[in-house]
């Protein structure tokens, strides 16, 4: 499954109001089982970049494509998990992870499988009958995971959903998508405030600019994919190579505002 973005320009439009451009030129190619991180301020535009590859809203100009074909809807094998993990409460945790089948109108026998095989891999067998109000956050993060994993995706894209957990919950999911991502050999793409998380996560990390949003760097991070990552040496070094580029994308685009 490859990703690709050529002059993406999106602007929104508000009545009485100037235009917002929220993307602007995009040009960006993700390849088929590769792990990409997008990381940049409030605004750069980086969960309207997510929005285009789910296919739930088209660009201004310029196109998306996925294996040749232009992004025109969503699609079976996309799944989008947001950060508030879009369950529903009046849903057990079964009813939750095989939403997205149902939707489908999946068989029902095949929809069972595969909602427990999917529950199983992220260590919710038991919880089932559960409503997510009695599951931790982290154990609602895993739930979301299911539900993709059950629609058996091959493009997973991730807006910030693990911001609200705390530091060391935080790095337990991020274990869990590393060992998915490997497991399931999808393309991923995670959107995060995080430097650390970008690097860990990221084959490829894409660092953006405030608006005129457009990206500044693209880092490759042949290193991440392995836990022990996180106390290499190379691992703090990609960090401080990221935030330089952050930093350097802000100054510019104060500049540009002169």
């Amino acid at each position: 499954m490859n990703l690709k973005f050529d002059g993406v320009t999106v602007d929104y439009h508000s009545e009485g109001e100037d235009s917002l451009r929220a993307l602007d030129g995009l040009d960006l190619a993700v390849a088929s089982g590769e792990a990409v991180s997008i990381i940049g301020p409030s605004g750069c535009g980086k969960s309207t970049l997510l929005r285009l590859a789910a296919g739930l809203m088209k660009p201004s100009s310029g196109v998306v494509t996925i294996d040749g074909s232009v992004v025109e809807g969503p699609r079976q094998g996309t799944a989008l998990i947001l950060q508030d993990f879009g369950l529903l409460p009046w849903k057990t945790v079964h009813d939750n992870a095989e939403l997205g089948l149902k939707i489908r109108k999946i068989p029902v026998k095949e929809r069972s499988e595969r909602t427990h095989a999917a529950l199983q891999t992220v260590g919710l067998a038991g919880f089932e009958n559960r409503f997510p109000a009695e599951l931790s956050g982290g154990m609602q993060q895993r739930l979301a995971l299911a539900r993709a994993i059950a629609m058996d995706v091959d493009l997973l894209l991730m807006d910030e959903p693990l911001s609200a957990l705390d530091a060391l919950l935080r790095e337990e999911l991020q274990d869990t998508l590393l060992d998915l991502w490997r497991q399931e050999g999808h393309t991923q793409i995670l959107v995060t405030h995080s430097i650390e998380e970008a690097v860990y996560l990221g084959q490829r990390i894409v660092v953006m600019a405030p608006p005129p949003s457009r990206v500044v760097a693209v880092i490759d991070n042949p290193d991440a994919g392995s836990r022990e990552y996180r106390l290499d040496n190379r691992f703090f070094e990609r960090c401080k190579e990221v935030r330089r580029a952050l930093d350097e994308g802000v100054c510019k685009a104060k500049e540009a505002q002169l």
